[in-house]
């Protein structure tokens, strides 16, 4: 008996609920086996927005767990979801992007870095998220003294 649409949102719910428990207690298997199958679930629903923001938790997980490639892939998707017809909140959409950010300041992408710091930046403040935009600030110029150093 195939479950109705209401009863796979609820599934999928619970899957990120028991995935962000998870990662809170840094089971970093469950926490991805379980937002993986809340992905699934709102990708068989069709819900984007609710996949966009699950696989950015999978790409978070996945950078703290020092998976660079899983993470970018991750990041990419949910932009590539959030930048398309969904009119995603600009809350969400940096969120996302700063994910990437952070990955990308990581493995020594520096230029990628600040481009994607400055747009964080801008969707933070659009927000009026005081906090995000100040790191995106921080980060910025810790990107340029670095860069400095490098030259």
């Amino acid at each position: 008996m195939a479950l109705e649409p209401g009863e796979l949102l609820a599934l999928a719910n619970a899957a990120v609920a028991l995935g962000r428990v998870e990662r809170q207690l840094n089971n970093v298997p469950a926490a991805l086996a379980h937002y993986a199958e809340a992905a699934a679930l709102y990708r068989s629903l069709g819900d984007s927005l609710k996949l966009a923001h699950t696989i950015r938790h999978l790409g978070d997980i996945h950078r703290g767990a020092g998976q660079a490639e899983q993470a970018r892939q991750c990041y990419d998707e949910a932009l590539t979801i959030y930048r398309g017809p969904t009119q995603p909140q600009p809350l969400d959409l940096a969120n996302a992007i700063r994910g990437l950010a952070l990955l990308e300041g990581d493995c020594g992408e520096l230029e990628r870095a600040k481009a994607l710091w400055a747009e964080a930046k801008e969707l933070y403040a659009e927000a009026g998220v005081k906090e995000g935009a100040a790191e995106c600030i921080d980060q910025l110029a810790a990107l340029a003294t670095q860069d400095g150093r490098s030259q």
